[in-house]
């Protein structure tokens, strides 16, 4: 296999494969129909043939298109299983898989960052990924102290492809404008273009994992392996072994679903307090169950600095919604630039539609699922003028916050968890708690 694509024509030429793909096998699976063969197995046949090629195209582009897909695998979650149901499998495999890069290339990537004798830095390195995701795959070695070490080594290229393929996708930009005119894209759009960029940078991403890791050292729920070494192009991280969480969502007891659920929101939750970042992507990959019932977390180059901990107002008005005071959680949201200037919201229609996503830290425990998922996600998709989605801005500085929410609900929702956490909240989210400045609040 060849390199990274790095040439834009290139790779939009690979995108166009998806749709061009589709349409060709659509009109073979008509002929086989003329030939007799039922609709149906010709329809499951395009379907799984579809699914194949749209985790071999993106897989090769990796980059921002990887990334596409790896969100796609989240949020599968929300789509109905007649949809679905022949993509699952595949769209899984984006979580933690990717065509690997050919083993003469990861030597001369070695070469380039630790030098012609990078060999003496391990008593033994595997040439075979562990794994392959968006802007690097993972090796296991052992260092020459003897410690067991994952070496995630980036893809050549990986930056410009990654920063070319959201160019690519930024251009729709002018669609959600018509379809959202409330939301300020280009704000959205330039915040997440900036945050995925860090995503490039080992050294950046070895100082977060560092500081998660002396945190939680000897933590009861979680583990994170720590930083052995790290310059541009390569991070070597202690090895942890584990249960994927994908493998947990397919295969796992209810009792193993519902405390990797708990330990999730908990590790989500408590972050910003303890830590003063929140681990900016939650795809199930990234996290593993570990033989001592603890969650491992893996991956910190996506991570949103929140030295402050949740925005204050972020647990207030969830708490003063469930409250019923739409007045004041209007006027918050205005404050917050959830709600622009020159934008007016009928609070009926707005409590109808945050009622639902509100709803487990109004309730002492509560169970994630699809069909939960699928009903908020029609919701929040229908884009008739009178929906007051339509209406609501993102904040800049709840790009980061808001994408994780959205996938960490997914992943819930793959789990199918039941856990109290509303408890997590209140423990963790400054604002939640009865605070008495409220009437203040609502007066002013």
């Amino acid at each position: 296999m060849s390199d990274l694509p790095r040439r834009a024509v290139t790779r939009s030429a690979k995108l166009a494969t998806l749709p061009l793909g589709f349409a060709g096998r659509a009109a073979l699976g008509l002929g086989k129909r003329i030939g007799g063969k039922p609709a149906e197995t010709v329809a499951l046949e395009i379907q799984q043939r579809t699914a194949e090629q749209i985790f071999k195209v993106l897989g090769e582009l990796k980059g921002g298109a990887m990334k596409v897909g790896q969100a796609l695998s989240i949020f599968e979650a929300a789509l109905p299983q007649e949809i679905v149901g022949p993509y699952r499998a595949t769209l899984t495999r984006l979580q933690e898989a990717a065509p690997p890069l050919p083993t003469a290339t990861v030597h001369k990537v070695l070469a380039e960052q630790l030098g012609d004798d990078w060999r003496d830095h391990f008593i033994s390195f595997d040439d075979k990924p562990t794994a392959a995701a968006s802007i690097g795959q993972v090796h296991r070695a052992v260092w020459h102290d003897g410690r067991e070490a994952a070496v995630k080594i980036q893809y050549p290229g990986a930056g410009k492809a990654l920063l070319g393929d959201f160019a690519q996708l930024a251009r729709l930009g002018k669609l959600f404008g018509v379809m959202l005119p409330g939301l300020d894209i280009k704000a959205v759009l330039a915040e997440l273009r900036e945050r995925i960029a860090e995503e490039l940078d080992y050294l950046r991403e070895a100082e977060a994992q560092h500081a998660f890791a002396l945190e939680f050292m000897d933590d009861p729920d979680f583990h994170v392996p720590d930083v052995i070494a790290a310059n541009e192009m390569v991070l070597v991280s202690e090895w942890m072994d584990g249960t994927p969480l994908s493998r947990i969502i397919a295969e796992g007891t209810k009792e193993e679903r519902d405390r990797m659920g708990l330990l999730f929101v908990r590790f989500l939750f408590s972050s910003p307090a303890r830590v003063g970042m929140l681990h900016a992507d939650p795809h199930p990959g990234n996290f593993r169950m570990l033989s001592n019932g603890k969650l491992g977390i893996l991956d910190f180059g996506a991570v949103n600095r929140l030295p402050d901990g949740y925005p204050q107002a972020f647990g207030k008005l969830t708490r003063i919604f469930n409250q019923g005071d739409m007045r004041t959680v209007v006027n918050g949201l205005r404050e917050e630039g959830f709600i622009r200037p020159e934008i007016e919201v009928n609070p009926d229609a707005l409590r109808a539609f945050l009622a639902p996503y509100v709803e487990p830290t109004a309730v002492e425990e509560f169970t994630f699922s699809r069909e939960w998922l699928q009903a908020q996600a029609a919701t929040a998709t229908d884009l008739r003028p009178t929906n007051v989605v339509r209406q609501l801005n993102l904040p800049v500085s709840y790009v980061l916050i808001h994408r994780v929410h959205a996938a960490g609900v997914g992943v819930l929702c793959q789990l199918n968890t039941t856990a109290r956490f509303r408890d997590e909240v209140i423990r963790w989210v400054p604002g939640f708690a009865d605070d008495p400045n409220d009437e203040a609040l609502a007066l002013s």
